[in-house]
C-alpha cells in the first residue's frame, strides 16, 4: 500500500515482594492445516488443538514505490519474561512442545483460587484471587490489568504480524533483586544466566515456527542481526525479530556503597557475549542505579518500593539535586509501601526536596566506557530509564561523533530530548497507552516527525509488568467494529479466539499481544489516519536508525597527539596540567589554565586540513563564553564558532568546513570561580 497523507522522507542518516512487585518435535504432533497450500502464510502443519488467529487474507509483501519497507514496529516487548525473576513471576509460556494447554497454564501456587498469587495481589489490588485455569476457558486471564500472566503466546504474536506488524524488538529482561526477594522461584537469580536462556528460547521459538512451515527458514518469525537482513525478511512479508536487553545489572555492573562491582574487562566481555548472541540494542541501567549510570525514578508507592530495592541492592537510596536544565527526572514516589518493612531496623526511606527533581548520578566513567564500547560494536543504545544527567551525557557523546544509534522505545525519557534524538537519526516509540492518550501524544510530536521525515513506533512492553489499554466500552460512540480491514487493506481482522474465550477490544481492552491490530484500529478511529500512517512508516524509520548505526565510522581526530600550547597552565606539584594533556587521547588527563577569564589553548595540526567540527570535553571548570578560531599560519585568525551560554560537559561545535592548520579555543568568560579545564579537544574534518 502507498500511504496517503503527507510525504515521507527517508531518514538522513516488589523489591521485596512489594518492590518489584509493583516493579523433540511437538508432543501432540502437528496436524495438516486445511488452509495450507498456495497460501504461504498459513502453516502446512500446526499443533492441535491450538489458538485461533482471527485474520484472513495474504500479508503484504515487498516495499512501496520509494523502495521503503512498510509496517509497524514494536520497539519494546518481552517475549520470555516468564523465564525471568526466578521463573515464577510471569505465569505461562510463549510456546510449548507439549501444546497450548501446557503453555497457557497458571503458576502452581496460584491454584486453586489465586490465594497465593502475591504479585497479583500487590499489582492488581483486591485479594489477588482469580480463576487460575488458562486453556481452554481463560475466565480471568490474560487481561489488560493482570501483570502476572503470559501475554505473548506465539499465536497471538502471529496475529499481530498478520495485522501489519513487521518489526518486533524482544528485550531479554530480568532483575536479580526482584528474583531474590520474591517468594516463589525455580532457578537462580543471576541476570546474565537468565538473559542467555531467553536468547536461546527466542531461537527455539524460531525453529518451532519453522517446523510448522516445512523446515528451517520457512516460518514467519525471523531473528535478524543486521538491518539488511531485516529488510529482506520484511520484503518477504515476514516478521523481523531483533534482540535487545533490559536489565538492572548488565555484565554484573552493580555498585555497592558507591563501589563498582565490575571493570572495563567485564564490560568488554559482556558486550562481546551479547553481540554473539545476536543482541543489537540494550539498556545500561534499569530501575536501580548501577556502576554505569543513574536511573530515572519511579513515582508513587511503586517508587518507594523500588527505592527500597535500590537500598537492598546497593546500600544507598536514590539521591537528588536541582536540575541544571529544562529536563528532569520523575518525582520520586514517597507514598507508603509494604516494602519498607523489609528495611533493616532504624533505616528509613529519606524525604526528598520536591524542587530537586534530578538524580545526582549521571553516566559514570565505566558507563562512558560501555557507551563507547557499544559504538565500536555499532549497537543501538536505549536511553529510556537513564537519568537526565546520564542521558544528556550520552547525547553529547553521540553528537560529538554523529552517531545515530539512540532509541527511546517506551516513553521513559524526558520528552524534551525528542528533537535531539531525531537530530541524531535516532528512533522514538511511545508506550502502548490507550488510544486517546497515545493519539494525543503522537499529535503533539507530529510537527517534529514532519521536520525530520520519520515514522513512529509503539512499545507494548507486554509481560513487562506495566498495564495495558483498558476497554473504552461497547457503548462508546465509535467502537471497533468487527471485522475490519488491516491498514494495508489486504487482510480482514475479526475477533480473536483462543480455546473457549473470544476477546473484543471494546470490552476486554488489550488483554494480550494478539490485540495489537485491534488497538491500532482503535487509534485510527480515535486519532485519525495520519497517526496510523506514521505508525505504518515505523519499520522503515527504525531500520534507517539501525542501518545508520551499522555504517557509522569513527572520524579521525586530527588533534590527537598534535603539538599544543596555552596562555597558561595551573601549577601543581604532583600533576601536570600542560596544554598537551588535552590532546593526548586520555580523558583521565587535562589542561587547566590560571584562574582568570582571558585564556586560550592552541593546537598545531602539523598540516592544513579541512576542519568542520571541534569537540570539547570540559572538566568541572568550563567556559561559559568562548570561541573556536582557525588559522592557516598561526598568526591570522578567523572565528568559526562561538557561544555565550556554555554549560560544561561535552560540547560539539559544527561549522562550514574551513582549511586550517591551527585551531584555538579562546576562553572569554569562565563558568566557575576556577579557570578553564579541558580533558580532551577533538578536531575533525566534518
Amino acid at each position: 500500500m502507498t500511504s496517503t497523507g503527507r510525504p515521507y522522507r527517508r531518514h538522513r542518516r516488589v523489591t521485596v515482594v512489594s518492590l518489584l512487585l509493583l516493579v523433540l518435535s511437538m508432543t501432540l504432533g502437528p496436524t495438516p492445516s486445511s488452509a495450507a497450500g498456495a497460501d504461504w502464510w498459513n502453516p502446512t502443519a500446526r499443533p492441535a488443538p491450538d489458538s485461533g488467529i482471527g485474520v484472513t487474507g495474504e500479508p503484504f509483501t515487498g516495499t512501496n514505490a520509494q523502495g521503503e519497507v512498510r509496517g509497524f514496529v514494536d520497539a519494546h516487548d518481552h517475549l520470555f519474561a516468564n523465564e525471568a525473576f526466578g521463573g515464577r513471576l510471569i505465569c505461562g509460556k510463549v510456546f510449548s512442545e507439549a501444546g497450548v494447554a501446557d503453555a497457557l497454564e497458571d503458576c502452581p501456587e496460584h491454584y486453586p483460587d489465586g490465594s497465593l498469587a502475591i504479585f497479583d495481589y500487590i499489582t492488581r489490588g483486591g485479594d489477588g484471587r482469580h480463576d487460575p485455569v488458562g486453556w481452554p476457558t481463560f475466565k480471568d486471564w490474560p487481561a489488560h490489568d493482570s501483570l502476572t500472566h503470559q501475554q505473548n503466546y506465539y499465536a497471538w504474536v502471529e496475529r499481530a504480524w498478520r495485522g501489519g506488524q513487521r518489526v518486533l524488538v524482544n528485550d531479554l529482561v530480568t532483575n536479580g533483586v526482584i528474583c531474590s526477594v520474591y517468594f516463589f522461584k525455580d532457578r537462580g537469580c543471576d541476570e546474565m544466566t537468565s538473559i542467555r536462556l531467553q536468547a536461546k528460547l527466542t531461537y527455539d521459538l524460531q525453529a518451532y515456527v519453522d517446523r510448522m512451515y516445512g523446515g528451517a527458514g520457512k516460518g514467519w518469525f525471523r531473528i535478524v542481526t543486521d538491518s539488511a537482513q531485516a529488510r529482506q525478511v520484511i520484503a518477504q512479508g515476514k516478521l523481523a525479530v531483533v534482540l535487545g536487553v533490559e536489565t538492572s545489572e548488565p555484565f554484573g555492573c552493580k555498585q555497592v556503597l558507591d563501589v563498582a562491582q565490575c571493570d572495563e574487562e567485564d564490560i568488554d566481555k559482556g558486550l562481546d557475549e551479547l553481540y554473539a548472541l545476536g543482541v543489537r540494542s540494550m539498556f545500561l541501567c534499569h530501575k536501580f542505579d548501577n556502576a554505569l549510570c543513574g536511573v530515572r525514578f519511579d513515582e508513587g508507592g511503586l517508587g518507594t518500593a523500588i527505592n527500597v530495592g535500590q537500598f537492598l541492592s546497593t546500600g544507598t537510596f536514590w539521591k537528588t539535586e536541582k536540575c541544571t536544565g529544562p529536563q528532569h527526572d520523575n518525582p520520586i514516589g514517597t507514598a507508603a509501601s509494604g516494602a519498607e518493612e523489609d528495611l533493616p531496623a532504624g533505616v528509613e526511606v529519606p524525604a526528598y526536596d520536591e524542587n530537586a527533581r534530578c538524580n545526582v548520578r549521571g553516566l559514570s566513567a565505566l558507563g562512558e566506557y560501555a557507551v563507547r564500547g557499544m559504538m565500536k560494536r555499532r549497537m543501538m543504545l536505549e536511553i529510556d530509564h537513564m537519568s537526565v544527567k546520564a542521558t544528556g551525557r550520552v547525547l553529547d557523546i553521540f553528537e560529538s561523533a554523529s552517531y545515530p544509534g539512540v532509541l527511546s522505545s517506551h516513553s521513559w525519557m524526558d520528552l524534551g530530548w525528542t528533537e535531539r534524538v531525531y537530530g541524531l537519526g535516532g528512533f522514538v516509540a511511545q508506550y502502548m497507552h490507550g488510544s486517546e492518550g497515545f493519539s494525543a501524544e503522537a499529535k503533539r510530536t507530529d510537527a517534529l516527525r514532519d521536520e525530520y521525515g520519520v515514522g513512529y513506533g509503539y512499545g507494548t512492553d507486554m509481560n513487562g509488568v506495566g498495564g495495558w489499554p483498558a476497554p473504552r466500552g461497547a457503548g462508546t460512540s465509535n467502537p471497533v467494529t468487527y471485522p475490519f480491514r488491516s491498514v494495508d487493506g489486504g487482510s480482514v481482522v475479526d475477533r480473536q479466539t483462543t480455546g473457549d474465550r473470544t476477546w473484543d477490544l471494546n470490552t476486554d481492552g488489550a488483554a494480550h499481544y494478539g490485540m495489537v491490530p485491534d488497538w491500532i484500529e482503535d487509534i485510527r478511529l480515535v486519532g485519525g489516519q495520519d497517526v496510523v500512517d506514521d505508525l505504518f512508516r515505523g519499520a522503515e524509520s527504525y531500520l534507517d536508525t539501525w542501518g545508520g548505526t551499522e555504517t557509522h565510522r569513527a572520524g579521525v581526530d586530527l588533534a590527537e597527539g598534535a603539538a599544543a600550547k596555552a596562555s597558561s597552565q595551573e601549577w601543581n606539584l604532583l600533576t601536570s596540567y600542560a596544554a598537551g594533556r588535552a590532546v593526548d587521547g586520555d580523558p583521565g588527563t587535562r589542561w587547566a589554565s590560571d584562574w582568570s577569564d582571558d585564556q586560550w589553548l592552541q593546537i598545531d595540526l602539523g598540516a592544513t586540513h579541512l576542519v568542520g567540527r571541534v569537540t570539547l570535553d570540559w572538566e568541572r571548570a568550563y567556559g561559559k563564553s568562548y570561541r573556536i578560531q582557525l588559522s592557516t599560519d598561526g598568526r591570522n585568525w578567523r572565528t568559526a564558532w562561538s557561544t555565550v551560554s556554555g554549560d560544561g560537559g561535552l560540547d560539539t561545535a559544527r561549522f562550514t568546513g574551513t582549511p586550517a592548520r591551527h585551531v584555538r579555543v579562546q576562553g572569554l568568560a569562565r563558568g566557575t570561580q576556577w579557570g578553564y579545564s579541558l580533558r580532551e579537544v577533538g578536531v575533525h574534518s566534518g
